[in-house]
């Protein structure tokens, strides 16, 4: 039996040879009809969304942040003029800045954790009872979060109003009134932001719950691990990525707070007592006409919550957490 060879061309190499440089060029190249722009061609109408609903507002709020930019420069009386960082400088020389910044880092602290802490607790309950209870907790809760935030705060001023709330009436407080004290309007505001906000933190970590295996909770009781020491030990490392995209998320819906506030304590509370920076931006925006103030305090508001998002990943990273 014979064995026909193809004879060699004229470059010396057979046909349908491989030479070793043209692999690898082939293999670089990928599969046929790869275009490494494709991706990008399928983000575009989303990127176009973003580009027209986020950067342009942003990009507005930090040029009228530079102006002078009053009552007289809308209605048209004075020519609109540069400022610099002359609105920068008046806003931090204002002492009652600081103090609402304070109250608003405070205020906005004690939200976050409350609801981390009543929507992890709850989630765990899902876990733990039954169907019957679950389906009615979880329709109460998402009954709740899909309430509009001005509806539930009108709601929560009347179960709270010394005159007619039901709530005095049980804790026998007779007249007392929640929005007069500073202190107080604020754990009012606090408790309905908490009641809108633990909803999604719930859902969401019951989900993350339920990813987890069931073999790894079952050894960790076995083993006589208390359900506090099961959470803090198995739980919480597992669900580290969930807990910080919905700690991220409260931090900058609790930070931002505007509708409860306003609406809870009159515009603020008595005398500016009250006050958070939504709500003060709003008041020199719109109340006083000094829409480059408002705007500087906006440009501020959200230069801290990319400072607190980006050194709160940081740090996760530093710690080997994939994200």
């Amino acid at each position: 039996m014979t064995t026909q060879l193809t004879p060699p061309t004229a470059t010396g190499k057979r046909p349908g040879a491989t030479t070793p440089a043209a692999a690898p060029r082939r293999a670089r190249g990928g599969p046929r009809g790869h275009r490494p722009w494709a991706p990008w061609l399928y983000l575009l109408p989303a990127l176009a969304v973003l580009g027209a609903l986020l950067v342009y507002p942003v990009y507005q709020l930090g040029l009228i942040s530079f102006l002078e930019y009053t009552q007289a420069q809308v209605s048209g009386g004075e020519p609109t003029s540069f400022k610099g960082f002359g609105n920068y400088t008046t806003l931090f020389a204002d002492p009652q800045f600081w103090q609402v910044l304070l109250a608003t880092v405070l205020f906005a602290a004690a939200c976050v954790v409350t609801t981390l802490a009543v929507g992890c607790a709850l989630a765990v309950l899902l876990t733990r009872v039954r169907a019957l209870p679950r389906f009615v907790l979880m329709m109460a809760a998402l009954g709740a979060w899909a309430t509009p935030a001005i509806t539930g705060s009108t709601v929560w001023v009347f179960l709270f109003d010394p005159d007619f709330g039901p709530v005095n009436k049980l804790l026998g407080l007779g007249d007392f009134s929640w929005t007069y004290g500073r202190y107080s309007a604020f754990a009012l505001v606090l408790l309905e932001v908490v009641w809108c906000s633990f909803p999604f933190v719930m859902v969401t970590v019951y989900a993350g719950i339920k990813a987890i295996p069931s073999e790894v909770l079952e050894a960790a009781s076995l083993d006589g691990a208390s359900q506090w020491r099961i959470w803090r030990s198995v739980m919480a490392p597992m669900l580290r990525p969930i807990l910080v995209v919905v700690t991220i998320q409260s931090i900058i819906w609790d930070f931002k707070v505007f509708t409860q506030i306003y609406v809870m304590t009159n515009g603020g509370g008595i005398a500016g007592q009250n006050l958070v920076l939504n709500v003060y931006a709003y008041q020199k925006a719109f109340a006083s006409s000094q829409y480059s103030l408002g705007s500087a305090i906006g440009v501020v508001m959200l230069l801290i919550l990319l400072a607190v998002t980006l050194v709160y990943l940081r740090l996760l990273r530093r710690q080997g957490e994939e994200l």
